[in-house]
């Protein structure tokens, strides 16, 4: 061993005990990463498992490159929650930290100056800061010029064929090709197979000549035991976790797969004794904040999250993680368990298998790229004049406002179009749109999602399954999973509970916003609605893929005539809700079966049940208009609804209670109603089966 190595050993040692205790010691592979940052300045990557201790090797680095005078490091990090608990544990090593991110804009003039002032040893920013033209133009150059270390942290999100591909870290590559001689760069995941890796691999070393460092080490997790259960029924899941949770040590995670599961799930729990909170990343930061707290003080017993809970939150005593869905690929699913057992010897991980799993994965593999048709038909159109807005696109362009966002952002970072203000243009640079690559990625991504059905039904030890899936070099059986061992929580279903979980899935129908803004014709901006023309607030019986309502609606649908169980929760839905109507007219159906129009069929036989006349009032006037769920964005759907419907006799006195099969965008509902208002209908209040949102 070198002098050299010597005092960097020593002086890293001594910074373990200030972050850790003085009884740390380093794990295998993070001297040997902190060394080739210190004294080599190379580029490393490190593949480990979750609680090995990768932001110790970053910290201790840290430390150490500014006592020998080296710049500040930036770190890229994808998540507010890891950032916090981050900058918390600088401070314990004395590092001077700040963080540049979207709920801190008014800070960013104070860390630009504390930057020039070099005040700062480590700035923690998103990858979406890197696509923020105010960022890059007035703070990264400041920050690049005398920069000692650049952390990539979760790096598995630089590669598209990675689970939780991020378009924005494409810039990075670029950054890091541009760095200065004798910056050292670190890229940080527990998450990466052997095509991540590589792919991670070519594009951390960009610009270096040098052989990428890498360690990459078991992904075993002794701490952990894990069991799958199958249980189709949402009914049956919800009474599982209200038996179960309460047995369970410590507070930890339930995971859903949509924020509305997870609203669900926390509000039955809670109603039977289990306090938790839903989280999801549609709540305000300062929400989620209270909730992750809240959490750490273990002042709740489970929180009831999507994947917005995942990369970078650290409770070491975190007792269980369960999945109340699969996730789509094994890959996903290890992210998200080792959330648990970091500091205990002992966490339940459970995965709850449910019959809905398949048709949500389905969706958002199928949502992850745009087709040709639709790239090409944007580019036509900001190539033209002094490009358009979102709203704009969107007129001329059947894609929702995210999936529409989500293509400029790539299109944006692979340099074909450029934004100015709300405004995007094309940038006049050559593209092409890589189907070859996309198909790929869509084939592994279908792979991955079998791979998932398949884990814990194969046979394999549930460890050894996750650690194949992620290549581990060794993977070992775990000795302690259900399938080495035994299931210890296939328990039977409480019928009481199971009975009071399906009251809850059918006890919360959904309020419907009226439309109150329309889409203009020409410019595909939101103009205010004329009050003559506004509906009421409406009601739908349930949500569709929901195990509520939803499996009576769609075989009552099917069949051509719905159930009488299903008449009286409408007119129990009605009730309850107390609409001031007089009368009862439906949406004319593309559906018929026995009793002709299926939703004709149902508005009458509601109106019997309510003492209401009904009147089938409306009539399609252009049968071939294609389906509402075809289209994908406000624009599409007003236009493909003006003018479909006709009002065919004159209208019964007071407001009128407008019933549907299924509200897809809620333009249907606004247009039709909006002309039984225009006929004289003093108000109109839309009722419906189900709602797809």
């Amino acid at each position: 061993m070198t002098t050299t190595q010597t005092t960097t050993d020593d002086a890293a040692l001594a910074h373990l005990h200030a972050l850790a205790g003085p009884d740390a010691v380093f794990r295998d592979g993070q001297l040997e990463a902190i060394r080739d940052l210190v004294d080599d300045r190379a580029r490393v990557l490190c593949v480990q498992r979750t609680g090995w201790g990768k932001s110790a090797v970053y910290f201790v680095a840290t430390a150490l490159l500014r006592e020998r005078g080296s710049g500040p490091t930036l770190i890229v990090s994808p998540l507010l929650a890891l950032m916090r608990n981050q900058i918390a544990a600088a401070e314990r090593l004395g590092i001077r930290a700040r963080t540049i991110n979207s709920t801190n804009v008014g800070e960013w003039r104070d860390v630009q100056d504390a930057l020039a002032r070099d005040e700062v040893d480590l700035l923690l920013i998103s990858p979406e800061r890197l696509n923020h033209a105010r960022f890059r133009d007035e703070m990264l150059p400041l920050f690049a010029s005398s920069i000692g270390l650049l952390v990539v942290d979760e790096a598995h999100c630089v590669s598209d064929w990675g689970h939780d591909f991020r378009p924005d870290y494409r810039r990075i590559r670029d950054m890091i090709a541009r760095l200065p001689e004798g910056v050292a760069v670190l890229g940080t995941t527990a998450t990466a197979n052997d095509r991540v890796v590589a792919d991670v691999t070519e594009q951390l070393a960009a610009g270096d000549d040098r052989a990428l460092r890498s360690y990459r080490g078991p992904l075993g997790r002794s701490s952990l035991r894990l069991e799958v259960c199958e249980l189709p029924s949402q009914a049956a899941r919800l009474s599982w976790l209200a038996q179960v949770l309460p047995t369970l040590q410590g507070s930890g995670i339930v995971y859903t797969l949509t924020k509305r599961d997870a609203d669900v799930v926390a509000g039955f729990l809670t109603a039977h004794g289990v306090s938790a909170a839903a989280y999801s990343g549609d709540q305000p930061s300062e929400e989620r904040i209270v909730i992750e707290d809240r959490l750490l003080r273990d002042d709740l017993k489970a929180v009831v999250a999507t994947s917005a809970l995942g990369m970078g939150y650290d409770k070491a005593d975190l007792g269980f993680v369960v999945h109340f869905q699969a996730p789509g690929s094994v890959i996903s699913y290890y992210q998200q368990v080792g959330r648990a057992g970091r500091g205990v010897d002992h966490a339940d991980v459970v995965l709850l298998r449910g019959h809905e799993d398949r048709r949500i994965q389905d969706f958002f593999i199928e949502q992850a790229f745009p087709r040709r048709e639709h790239v090409e038909r944007v580019l036509e159109q900001l190539s033209t004049g002094d490009g358009a807005t979102v709203p704009q696109l969107q007129s001329a362009v059947n894609l929702g406002r995210g999936r529409l966002e989500a293509m400029l952002k790539i299109l944006e970072v692979e340099g074909a179009v450029r934004k100015d203000g709300t405004r995007w243009s094309t940038t006049g640079a050559e593209w092409h749109y890589d189907a070859a690559r996309y198909s790929a990625i869509t084939a592994l991504r279908r792979t991955e999602q079998a791979a998932m059905a398949s884990f814990g039904a194969d046979g394999r030890c549930l460890m050894r399954a996750l650690q194949e899936e992620l290549d581990d070099p060794s993977p070992t059986d775990c000795g302690r999973c259900a399938v080495c061992t035994e299931p210890r929580f296939a328990i039977e279903s409480d019928p009481v509970l199971v009975a009071e979980a399906m009251r809850t899935l059918r006890s919360r129908p959904l309020t419907l916003d009226p439309k109150k803004m329309a889409p203009d014709r020409e410019t595909g901006t939101m103009k205010k609605l004329p009050p003559d023309v506004v509906i009421g607030e409406g009601r739908a019986l349930g949500r569709a893929g929901d195990d509520g309502w939803d499996p009576l609606v769609r075989a009552g649908l099917d069949a051509g005539v719905v159930d009488d169980e299903l008449i009286g929760a409408l007119a129990e839905v009605v009730r309850e809700w107390g609409p001031p109507v007089a009368w009862v007219a439906c949406v004319p159906s593309r559906r018929t079966g026995a009793r002709g129009d299926v939703v004709a069929d149902v508005a009458a036989r509601l109106a019997a049940a309510l003492g209401l006349p009904f009147a089938p009032v409306l009539a399609r006037a252009d049968a071939s208009r294609p389906p509402q769920a075809r289209m994908r964005n406000a624009a599409q759907q007003a236009e493909n609804v003006r003018g479909a419907f006709a009002v065919t006799s004159d209208l019964p006195p007071g407001a009128c209670l407008l019933v549907d099969d299924i509200r897809q965008s809620g333009w249907t509902l606004a247009m039709s109603g909006g002309q039984l208002r225009r006929r004289g209908a003093e108000q109109v209040f839309p009722l419906t089966l189900r709602t797809s949102f």
